[in-house]
């Protein structure tokens, strides 16, 4: 029966490792959630007109409103390399059970917050969400890195980024309809609040930061794990580990990391533009109600989590096949950014009517988008599996500085939430960086492990620069 297990297992079918990304899928999934349900319920909460007219509203204009979803991601900047650095000499499991943990305290009393505080002290509790769920994408990276073998890294890892995409699809209209019951919006930060706390338990007890001491993993498929990887990350020795000095000068000098980083802000304009401004977009442009909003705006995520399978799975296959991982990566990111730039280049033409037409280019500006995560977000992890948590913390310091930035030009563009042809602005903004950033990508990156991944050919280097210098 072990020796049936263990196979089932090293086929990919009953594996540890899959338990392991399935919980980082639900944690993306309920990061996002946290994020994305601001994005509806802020209409109500400035209008109580807009769902439940029972409810208490606060008045907020269109600056406010966009000022409280940029606030998220100020705090969200501040630990992003820090937390880097911490995955590499802490527990990457334990971090981000912490960060979950306290960001579902935050959500949950966003409600309280506003009654007593006011805006000044929402601001407060989303800059806290943003400062525990800094940790985020490090620890993901980190822990894929540890946990899933080369040849399933698009199929697998794909699988736990399109948590986002998940969180969105629920998100969104359960929040509309939440915040048309006769609970109120209030309830969208309660729910979503307990979800995160129930995570933080449930990982807290299941997850690892390796397979080396997880509990319950057979011989076998840790075995295999392993001899996959075969580099350094797979071992739980603390010796090993103290080695690694992260090589921050080769970092952020490598060519390859900057068109990731290029890549990551631009996704960052485009994405936060689209998920914080979409509802605001659907309710004032295409005059729909925050409850059939939220069920709108869900449609394009939908689209995009089925869409992100398909992608990783060709990812993968390509792969098998001996298709150069560089070429797999540019392909996938070609498609997530190019297809999503001719989209939203396409909105002013639709007629100020045709709302059909409107949803459906918005389907596609954000669907086509799901083969990022097979493109740029999973190649830290080719360049150096053994810092890719600190490679995501760098990509991700820069990428927020955008989310900061986006809506709050969006706000100064749009002035009235009903007038088209200031957001068609917004969409040609989105549209450019889009075809830009994945153009540094193609043209700049890499598929291929970096040098200063090995310790050895660290070792090495300083050696001949030290024996270069006693010969001059």
């Amino acid at each position: 029966m072990q020796t049936i297990r263990g196979l089932l297992q090293n086929q990919g079918i009953l594996g540890i490792r899959h338990l392991q990304v399935l919980l980082l899928f639900l944690a993306t999934s309920i990061a996002f959630s946290l994020r994305v349900a601001m994005s509806v319920a802020i209409v109500p909460m400035a209008n109580a007109s807009t769902a439940n007219p029972d409810i208490e509203d606060y008045g907020w204009t269109k600056t406010q409103k966009d000022l409280v979803l940029s606030s998220f991601y100020w705090g969200y900047l501040v630990p992003q390399v820090l937390s880097g650095y911490i995955v590499n000499v802490w527990s990457s499991q334990k971090l981000i059970v912490i960060g979950m943990l306290f960001s579902g305290i935050f959500n949950g009393l966003t409600p309280i917050a506003a009654h007593y505080g006011g805006l000044e002290i929402v601001l407060v509790c989303r800059i806290g969400m943003g400062l525990t769920q800094a940790c985020m994408y490090p620890c993901i990276q980190t822990l894929l890195s540890k946990w899933v073998p080369p040849g399933e890294r698009a199929r697998l890892g794909t699988f736990a980024y399109a948590g986002s995409q998940l969180g969105a699809v629920i998100t969104m209209p359960i929040a509309g309809v939440l915040a048309a019951s006769n609970s109120g919006w209030p309830s969208i930060f309660y729910i979503f609040g307990v979800l995160a706390i129930i995570w933080s338990i449930t990982f807290l007890y299941f997850g690892a930061d390796t397979p080396s001491i997880h509990r319950s993993i057979s011989p076998e498929e840790r075995m295999y794990i392993e001899e996959s990887l075969r580099t350094t990350e797979a071992k739980s020795d603390d010796e090993v580990k103290q080695k690694l000095k992260t090589p921050w000068k080769h970092i952020f000098t490598s060519l390859p990391m900057w068109a990731i980083i290029i890549a990551h802000s631009t996704q960052n304009w485009g994405g936060t533009t689209l998920s914080t401004q979409i509802p605001s977009y659907i309710t004032g442009v295409l005059n729909f109600n925050v409850k059939e909003s939220g069920i709108i705006s869900a449609l394009p995520y939908s689209v995009k989590f089925i869409l992100t399978f398909p992608i990783s799975w060709l990812s993968d296959f390509a792969l098998k096949k001996g298709a150069a991982r560089g070429t797999i990566r540019k392909i996938c990111n070609t498609v997530a950014y190019w297809g999503p730039a001719i989209a939203l280049a396409c909105m002013s033409v639709v007629p100020t009517d045709g709302y059909i037409w409107a949803i459906v280019i918005l389907v596609l500006a954000v669907s086509l988008n799901a083969g990022c995560l097979s493109g740029f977000l999973i190649n830290h992890i080719d360049l150096s599996p053994n810092f890719a948590g600190t490679m995501v913390s760098i990509t991700n310091t820069f990428a927020t500085v955008i989310s900061i930035i986006a809506p709050l030009i969006c706000a100064i563009i749009v002035t009235d939430e009903s007038n088209v042809y200031q957001w068609n602005i917004v969409f040609y903004v989105s549209a450019a960086l889009f075809f830009l950033g994945n153009l540094v990508f193609v043209i700049f990156g890499k598929g291929e492990i970096q040098w200063w991944n090995d310790p050895k050919a660290q070792q090495q280097k300083r050696k001949e620069k030290k024996e270069n210098e006693t010969q001059i």
